[in-house]
């Protein structure tokens, strides 16, 4: 059975500050315990039994380096207003405008306190049920192998795919999308990971996902109850317990 996206894993070298960061900025709430769980308002229960995907803050010594990350997050608005008033209030919380190349384009480009760089949309329709966070953008070469692989992996239906970009969906339309966009320069290093859920009684998993392209990768992770694995362009990704 194929699984189940239920946190985007963000390493900060302050896990308490990036976390409020992010609850401050999503409108959502800060979890504290041995990393800093974000998620949506009301009861806290993980995995969101809804199928909504949290933000979960890690405390690692590392610094971020100049080059971007190969994973960002996309925030949804909507309306113009909406947009500018969000870039304003995300300013004020810390973030930081940042140019990657972007040039003349409709969306905001910022950073947060740690320098993760997101983007803030200008209204689009395809976005309007999504939550604040409308998508979760992975850089790739090849966007239509990665649609192949991570569409087997959890099992998402793919909404559009060419040779520049690929976008897939929760089954049950809820959460962001996940988008693989096609980029001119090598694959850099990202502080922002995907942590994958088996469903109670799936076996095998793991293997499932080896047989897809999946490799093994050594992070420095040590002897801990998940795996962690690379999709086919190297994109570490980790297969909870």
């Amino acid at each position: 059975m194929p699984l189940r996206p239920v946190q985007v894993n963000v390493k900060a070298r302050e896990a308490a500050a990036l976390g409020r960061f992010w609850a401050d900025a999503l409108g959502w709430r800060a979890h504290p315990g041995e990393t800093v769980y974000v998620a949506p308002p009301g009861p806290f229960v993980w995995p969101d039994p809804d199928g909504g995907i949290g933000i979960d803050v890690v405390g690692v010594p590392d610094v971020k380096g100049a080059a971007k990350n190969g994973v960002h997050l996309d925030l949804a608005s909507a309306s113009a207003t909406g947009q500018t008033a969000l870039v304003a209030r995300l300013r004020a919380l810390g973030a930081t405008p940042v140019d990657v190349g972007q040039g003349d384009v409709p969306w905001a480009v910022l950073a947060d306190p740690e320098g993760n760089e997101f983007c803030v949309l200008e209204p689009r329709d395809v976005y309007r049920d999504t939550g604040p966070i409308a998508a979760i953008v992975v850089d790739c070469a090849d966007p239509r192998a990665m649609a192949r692989f991570w569409g087997a992996a959890i099992d998402w239906p793919v909404h559009e795919v060419n040779d520049d970009f690929a976008s897939l969906r929760s089954p049950v339309a809820v959460g962001p999308y996940l988008e693989f966009l096609r980029v001119p320069h090598d694959r850099a290093p990202s502080r922002l990971h995907l942590d994958l859920l088996p469903y109670p009684g799936s076996e095998g998993e793991v293997d499932r996902l080896r047989a897809l392209g999946a490799t093994p990768v050594d992070v420095g992770q040590g002897e801990v109850p998940w795996t962690v694995l690379a999709d086919p362009e190297g994109h570490e990704f980790c297969v909870l317990a």
